[in-house]
């Protein structure tokens, strides 16, 4: 198979390389388990709004965000991606499956450091109207 280009001859050795490794290749095993489909967005502030027009700065108040670095998540709908696309170089977005999603009460106890320390015993344990 060889085809004329500005008078010389060619030979695609793509085609042939293709169709050998895709020939030759081992099937991949299927995975049983889907993965969660993507149906909400997590939406991160990473730059500040404060010299820009009152109308970013709108948007992002009807999105949730106040301050830098926080997130929101929303489920994926038009408006809001509207939204995000009149705000895209302020935020950081990823698409996240539901299992995912986090309220304000769970991030703050995710950032929560550990305690350092374990509570055993007290002393008001140990007296009498304690027990």
């Amino acid at each position: 198979m060889a085809t004329l280009v500005l008078g010389r001859a060619y030979k695609p050795i793509f085609s042939t390389c293709l169709s050998r490794t895709l020939a030759t290749a081992t099937p991949k095993a299927k995975s049983t388990t889907k993965p969660d489909p993507s149906t909400h967005f997590k939406i991160t502030l990473r730059r500040s709004a404060i010299a820009l027009g009152e109308k970013k700065k709108e948007t992002l108040v009807s999105l949730g965000i106040h301050r830098r670095m926080q997130t929101v998540y929303h489920r994926h709908c038009p408006e809001v991606a509207g939204k995000i696309l009149k705000v895209k170089e302020l935020v950081e977005v990823e698409n996240v499956p539901a299992h995912m999603v986090r309220t304000q009460s769970e991030q703050r106890l995710e950032r929560r450091p550990p305690r350092g320390y374990v509570v055993r015993t007290t002393k008001l344990a140990e007296l009498p109207w304690e027990s």
